[in-house]
């Protein structure tokens, strides 16, 4: 019985201690790159595909606007965290330096991003195709114009 209380014990605090040291889930600035690359490649995946459905290159189908503004409204909130972690700034990346000097700015910008997708998912939830459009609008603008900022060629 002893040893199984010691034995716990060791394992709790080694869980503990583990989880002290990693406060994010990134390795270092190279890894945060590439997961916030993934996330904004996929975010761009669904807002191309809504795009093309507005601008009439592939039929309308409100089901799949459904899905592509659901899946944005979960999507916008994943790269924020990997541009605020240590040695983020030092990594390779297609980001101005004027990121780094305005992260706050940035920050701001990534909030407004995830807000405006989720406003896109409700108004795709409630299936009026010039609310959606109005929404999708409005989302695609913010995201120019972070890239427009931010964003090195």
């Amino acid at each position: 019985m002893k040893k199984a209380l010691i034995s716990i014990a060791l394992l709790c605090s080694g869980v503990l201690l583990s989880q002290g040291a990693q406060a994010n889930a990134f390795v270092n600035g190279e890894d945060a790159v590439s997961y916030r690359q993934a996330a904004f490649q996929t975010i761009r995946f669904n807002l191309v595909d809504i795009n093309d459905m507005f601008r009439g290159n592939v039929p309308y189908d409100l089901e799949r606007v459904q899905r592509r503004a659901e899946a944005l409204a979960t999507l916008t909130q994943l790269p924020w965290e990997a541009f605020n972690i240590p040695g983020a700034d030092h990594a390779s990346g297609k980001v101005k330096a004027a990121l780094w000097q305005n992260l706050e700015d940035f920050n701001q910008r990534g909030e407004k991003f995830a807000a405006d997708a989720a406003a896109l998912h409700e108004a795709a939830q409630g299936g009026d195709r010039r609310a959606i459009q109005g929404a999708f609008r409005e989302f695609a603008n913010n995201c120019k114009a972070c890239h427009d900022n931010y964003r090195a060629d």
